[in-house]
């Protein structure tokens, strides 16, 4: 789950403490060209106040007036359209025919959100299952998490009479190194939603991060860092010190594990040798070749952020499925593809 979508539950977990009426919207279903994938969220209070988003604005903007004239004093979840037609969805900012389907819930203590969060917090997998009928919530161990890319085949399904949505952690990215790129790096991924963890044992780098807002600074050897972390599929290792004693360490364990990206900075010259080296541990070829080096794509970069940028773009064409050998200039988001394009 996106940090996003934590804030926007805790925002109505506030809002519903305070007294207010609170309705969430999930995007449940989306044709043509819509501007948020399905299980995007977005709450809106009494007084027309809102936290998230389903649209980028216009839907929004209905959403507020509906609430202005009382039409959203709910009692239990209602199915609700935009884009129905041509007009409508030029109106609600849907080119090229785009549908939204939204499920628009009232909460309450049987919306389970605490429960939810709780669960989130310990990166425990949760499957919520909604019933129109009732507005009841239950929720169950998830009997597989989302993948990396969290797509919404993975996390949304809707059949009229449940809404059943899979919640998960967030992305985690683990910087080995504490220098200037690193720094780059960290404040772009924070922009991305990740959850970013710097190991960092050397203590002549460690004043620029005891100041550095949203990330977390580990002074445990690299090894010992990544076996504690128990990385998943929604976890990310990049290793930035230029000091194989510290890199080579990450790598020999992040490679183990089932992080959808373990990189490493270097030249090809110096990947070639330090993919030499890892085989003398207890590594097979089939894992050291999961390793990204040369890490980033190449985008001819040149100066640490646009290094950072380069890592971050190979990062998130993986987390979305990609195939980062093939030119990546076309926008091919399935939520967006134009029908008359």
């Amino acid at each position: 789950m996106h940090s996003t979508d934590i804030h926007i539950i805790r925002t109505a977990l506030d809002w519903c403490a305070r007294g207010h009426r609170v309705v969430m919207g999930t995007v449940v279903n989306t044709w043509g060209s819509a501007p948020h994938p399905p299980g995007s969220l977005m709450v809106i209070r009494d007084d027309g106040q809102v936290a998230g988003s389903v649209s980028g604005g216009c839907i929004e903007d209905d959403l507020v007036r509906r609430v202005a004239a009382g039409e959203l004093v709910l009692q239990t979840p209602a199915l609700t359209v935009y884009g129905a037609s041509a007009d409508e969805a030029r109106r609600f900012g849907l080119p090229c025919g785009g549908t939204v389907r939204l499920v628009l819930e009232p909460l309450g203590p049987q919306s389970q959100l605490q429960a939810l969060l709780a669960a989130i917090n310990e990166r425990r997998q949760v499957l919520r299952v909604l019933d129109l009928h009732s507005g009841q919530v239950h929720l169950h161990p998830a009997d597989h998490p989302p993948g990396a890319d969290g797509s919404a085949a993975d996390r949304v399904a809707f059949d009229g009479q449940q809404l059943r949505t899979l919640h998960g952690p967030g992305h985690r990215l683990l910087i080995i190194g504490g220098g200037q790129l690193s720094s780059y790096l960290a404040h772009m991924a924070l922009m991305l939603d990740y959850r970013v963890t710097v190991c960092e044992p050397r203590t002549e780098y460690h004043e620029p991060w005891l100041r550095q807002e949203g990330v977390h600074l580990s002074t445990m050897m690299p090894d010992d860092l990544v076996l504690a972390l128990q990385l998943d599929s929604r976890s990310a290792v990049v290793a930035l010190t230029h000091d194989p004693k510290l890199d080579d360490l990450a790598l020999m364990e992040a490679l183990k594990t089932p992080a959808f990206y373990v990189g490493a900075l270097g030249s090809v010259h110096n990947q070639s040798r330090r993919r030499e080296r890892l085989l003398l541990f207890d590594l097979t070829p089939q894992q050291i070749n999961r390793l990204h080096g040369p890490v980033g794509l190449d985008l001819g970069a040149l100066t640490p952020p646009e290094i950072a940028l380069s890592i971050l773009a190979e990062m998130t064409a993986l987390r979305r499925g990609r195939d980062t050998a093939q030119p990546l200039n076309r926008w091919a988001g399935a939520h967006t593809v134009c029908a008359s394009a």
